[in-house]
C-alpha cells in the first residue's frame, strides 16, 4: 500500500491497496477503483504516468500478462454462465465490446439485477443456466474479486444456448424474450433473451467456418 510516488516499480499482487482515488490519482490499467483507493487487479510492477495538460496521474500495474483490455464499469460484455442458484448468476466474463480478454475475469449477477421489473418475482433459474453466452452491462465494483453484472436493459440477456438433452453444438433460437427452443428436438427453455445478437459472438467464441460466419453476416 502506497500514495508515494518513490514506490513506482515495486511489485504489487492482485488486491492490493496503492493510492487514494481522487482528482489527482486515477485507475489505469491493471487496477481498478474501490472505496475511494485505487487497487491493483493483477501481479506485476507498479507504475504511475503524469498527465500535465490534465494534472492527473494515471497508476497502473504493468505485467507480461496484463490484457489490452479489462472490464470497467458500463462496459457491455459477453459471458459464460457457470453457476445458477436462487439469489445470483455466476459467470466468467470472456469480452469487453469486440475485444476478447486475455483471461477470464469472474462475473456475478444478482437476482435484482437480471431485470428491471418484477424483481422480486424473478426466478435465476427461469433466466439463465449454466453454459449459457450472455451479453452484460458492468456495474461499479462492491467487491474486490467480482465483477458486478446487470441484463436489466432489453439488449442484454442470453444470446447463446442449448436445451438440456439437445445434441452438441446445436443451438436454442429465441421464439419470444423469454423462451427459447432447440431446432432439432423442439425443447423449449425459458430464458431472459437479449433483443440484440451480435452477428460475430458465435465466430468469437465458438469459432467455426470463418467464411461462412461473414456470409451469414453480410446477408443479415
Amino acid at each position: 500500500m502506497s500514495e508515494k510516488m518513490e514506490d513506482i516499480g515495486k511489485i504489487c499482487i492482485p488486491g492490493m491497496r496503492l493510492c487514494l482515488a481522487n482528482k489527482e490519482y486515477i485507475s489505469g490499467p491493471g487496477t481498478h477503483e474501490l472505496g475511494g483507493y485505487i487497487y491493483a487487479s493483477l501481479a506485476g510492477v507498479l507504475k504511475m504516468q503524469k498527465d500535465e495538460k490534465a494534472n492527473t496521474t494515471s497508476v497502473s500495474v504493468d505485467s507480461p500478462r496484463t490484457p489490452s483490455v479489462l472490464p470497467k464499469t458500463g462496459d457491455i460484455v459477453t459471458a459464460k454462465v457457470t453457476v445458477v442458484n436462487s439469489r445470483m448468476v455466476q459467470c466468467m466474463i470472456l469480452c469487453v465490446g469486440p475485444s476478447v480478454l486475455a483471461r477470464p475475469y469472474k462475473g456475478i449477477l444478482k437476482k435484482e439485477d437480471i431485470k428491471v421489473t418484477d424483481k422480486d418475482r424473478i426466478d435465476p433459474y427461469k433466466c439463465f443456466r449454466p453454459g449459457d453466452v450472455i451479453l452484460a452491462r458492468v456495474l461499479p465494483m462492491t467487491e474486490i474479486h467480482w465483477y458486478h453484472l446487470s441484463t436489466g436493459e432489453n439488449e442484454l440477456g442470453v444470446v447463446i444456448a442449448t436445451a438440456e438433452g439437445s445434441p452438441q453444438g446445436v443451438s436454442m433460437v429465441p421464439i419470444s424474450w423469454s423462451e427459447m427452443q432447440c431446432p432439432k428436438t423442439l425443447v423449449k427453455e425459458p430464458r431472459k433473451v437479449a433483443r440484440v445478437i451480435p452477428e460475430n459472438i458465435n465466430q468469437k467464441l465458438f469459432p467455426t467456418d470463418t467464411n461462412t460466419e461473414e456470409k451469414k453476416g453480410n446477408k443479415d
